[in-house]
């Protein structure tokens, strides 16, 4: 499982010019079922990501896709995670 961030850089006034395209890209991402979850990082500090059931080179390669990253609207920070206590709801997440 990884958790990646969407921090914001200096290029964030470009943001309204990507954010159709970073709005389909992310719901490319459910769609595949990769993404598990998307939301605000606070206060007004970029985003972040759940990912799961794709390896490391394929999600570096798909965040690379992302028009927000391409146009270095965000710097993205890739965090995996070996899951060591869940709760039932989220065991699917293990292994």
């Amino acid at each position: 499982m990884f958790i990646v961030f969407l921090r914001f850089s200096d290029n964030k006034p470009q943001a309204s010019q990507f954010l159709e395209g970073h709005n389909a890209w992310i719901k490319r991402g459910f769609d595949s079922g990769t993404f598990l979850l998307a939301g605000s990082l606070q206060p007004n500090a970029g985003g972040t990501l759940l990912a799961h059931n794709i390896d490391r080179i394929s999600l570096e390669a798909l965040v690379q896709e992302d028009p927000f990253v391409a146009e270095r609207v965000v710097s993205a920070e890739i965090h995996e995670v070996t899951p060591g206590r869940l709760d039932e709801r989220l065991m699917f997440l293990k292994g």
